[in-house]
C-alpha cells in the first residue's frame, strides 16, 4: 500500500522529513507545505532532485488557520508537523477534523499535555496523533522506553543529547543547527524530571556534569534543559525511580551561556529602552534582541555538524545488576546534504508517521514512548542509516 504525506513547515527539519517519507515511507505523493510558497517549492525541488523523481509538490498554507489546514490534510493519509511548537495544538485539532494521522517535533511539554486532552476526540476519529517525535524529545525517550522493556527491573534512565559542530568555534563553541527560538525555549524555564518516584520540576541550566563520548567528540558537559523528557515522567512514574534529560555541549559553553541567562538577556518580559541619541522610547523583550542578533554569529554555514545521543538504563536482568546503554553518533551527510541534526530529528519522527499510517501505532493522542513497538521501530530506523549501538555491562 502507498500513502500521501503532507509536511507542514518546509524548513530544515521539514525538508529532511519529507525526503525520508518519499524514500522510505512508501509514498505515492508528498506535499511540502509552508506559509512561504517559495520555501515550499525549494524544499520540493530539493527532494525531487536528490531522489531523481517528481514525487514532491509545493503548496502554500498558513498553519495558524484551521480551515486551511483541514483542506490540506484531507488530501493526506499522514501529516508531519515541522513548524513551531506553538501551532501544534491547532494542527492537532485540524488533524482530528480531517481524520488524518499526525506526528510533530514538539519541544514544549505544556503544549503536548494540552494535545493529550484531545485523546478521546482522536479516538472517535480513529487516527493516531503522536507529539514530540524528534530527537530530544523523541528518539531519546524511545530508547529509554526500549531499555526499560529490556530489563526485568529499571531503577533509572538518563538521556543525554546534543547537536554539536564538528569543529567548535567561539563565541559559544556551538553551531546553530535548528531554530534559535527552539534553542532558547530549551534553555529557559523549568524541566520535568522523575526523582525518587516523584515528578519534580528543576531549573534549567542546573546540575552541570562532565561526560565523554568516543572520538572525535571526546569530553563534553551536560546540563538540565527544557522539554527533553516530554511525557516520560508521567508514563514511567510507577515503573522507574529516576528519569532525567540533559543537553550535551562542548566544555565552556555552559559557563558562557549561563552568564547570558543570569544577565537577563533571554528574558521574555518587554523592557522600556531609549535610543542612544535620546530619542523615542520603545518596549522590547531581551530575548527578541538575542533572536535577532545571535543567529548570524552562530550559524557557520560552511561548517558541518554532528549529533550525540546516549540513553543509559540502570536496573536488573535475570537477577543481575545491568547498565544498558544506547549510543548514537551521526554526522552531516555529504550525499543528501542534510545535517546530522536534520537527519536525527526528522528521520525518527517520519518513521513514527509511517508506523501510524500503516496501523502500527495506537489510536488517539498517545505518548511516543507507548505509541509504537519500540524494538521493531529502532531496528527499522537503524536500517535507514542512523547507527545505534547497544552496550550492556
Amino acid at each position: 500500500m502507498s500513502y500521501t504525506f503532507a509536511v507542514i513547515g518546509s524548513g530544515m527539519q521539514g525538508t529532511a522529513g519529507g525526503y525520508f517519507l518519499a524514500r522510505w515511507g512508501k509514498a505515492k505523493k508528498l506535499i511540502m507545505a509552508d506559509i512561504s510558497l517559495d520555501r515550499a517549492q525549494s524544499a520540493a525541488s530539493l527532494i525531487n532532485r536528490v531522489l531523481g523523481s517528481t514525487i514532491a509538490e509545493a503548496r502554500k498554507v498558513d498553519a495558524s488557520q484551521e480551515l486551511e489546514l483541514v483542506r490540506l490534510m484531507k488530501d493526506a493519509d499522514g501529516v508531519f508537523s515541522a513548524t513551531s511548537y506553538e501551532l501544534n495544538l491547532g494542527i492537532t485539532k485540524a488533524a482530528i477534523t480531517a481524520r488524518t494521522c499526525l506526528v510533530d517535533l514538539g519541544g514544549n511539554t505544556d503544549v503536548v499535555l494540552a494535545q493529550m486532552k484531545l485523546h478521546e476526540h482522536a479516538l472517535e476519529a480513529n487516527v493516531s496523533i503522536i507529539p514530540d517525535c524528534g530527537l530530544a524529545p523523541g528518539l531519546g525517550n524511545t530508547l529509554g522506553a526500549l531499555g526499560i522493556s529490556e530489563l526485568d527491573e529499571c531503577v533509572s534512565v538518563q538521556i543525554r543529547c546534543g547537536g554539536l559542530p564538528q569543529n567548535p568555534k567561539p563565541p559559544l563553541n556551538y553551531k546553530l543547527v535548528f531554530s534559535v527560538k527552539g534553542l532558547t525555549n530549551e534553555y529557559f524555564g523549568k524541566a520535568n524530571l522523575l526523582r525518587n518516584g516523584e515528578i519534580t520540576t528543576v531549573d534549567t541550566f542546573s546540575e552541570v556534569e562532565e561526560l565523554e563520548f568516543d572520538a572525535p567528540v571526546g569530553k563534553c558537559e551536560a546540563f538540565v534543559t527544557l522539554g527533553g523528557t516530554s511525557t516520560a515522567p508521567w508514563t514511567f512514574k510507577n515503573t522507574v525511580k529516576n528519569y532525567d534529560y540533559k543537553t550535551v555541549r562542548y566544555p565552556g559553553h555552559y559557563e558562557k551561556m549561563k552568564c547570558i541567562l543570569d544577565l537577563g538577556l533571554l528574558d521574555t518580559r518587554p523592557i522600556e529602552i531609549e535610543s542612544s541619541d535620546g530619542g523615542k522610547k520603545v518596549e522590547i523583550a531581551p530575548r527578541d534582541v538575542f533572536h535577532a542578533v545571535a543567529p548570524s554569529k552562530l550559524s557557520f554555514p560552511e561548517d558541518q555538524d554532528l549529533v550525540v545521543l546516549r540513553a543509559t538504563c540502570v536496573g536488573k536482568k535475570d537477577g543481575k545488576a545491568v547498565n544498558l546503554v544506547y549510543d548514537l553518533m551521526d554526522f552531516h551527510d555529504k550525499v543528501t546534504g542534510f545535517s546530522a541534526m536534520e537527519r536525527c530529528t526528522s528521520y525518527p519522527a517520519a518513521l513514527v508517521l509511517v508506523h501510524a499510517v500503516s496501523n502500527r501505532a495506537k489510536k488517539g493522542v498517545t505518548p511516543l514512548e507507548t505509541a509504537i513497538d519500540n524494538k521493531s521501530y529502532v531496528r527499522e530506523l537503524v536500517a535507514t542509516g542512523l547507527r545505534i549501538q547497544e552496550k550492556r555491562s
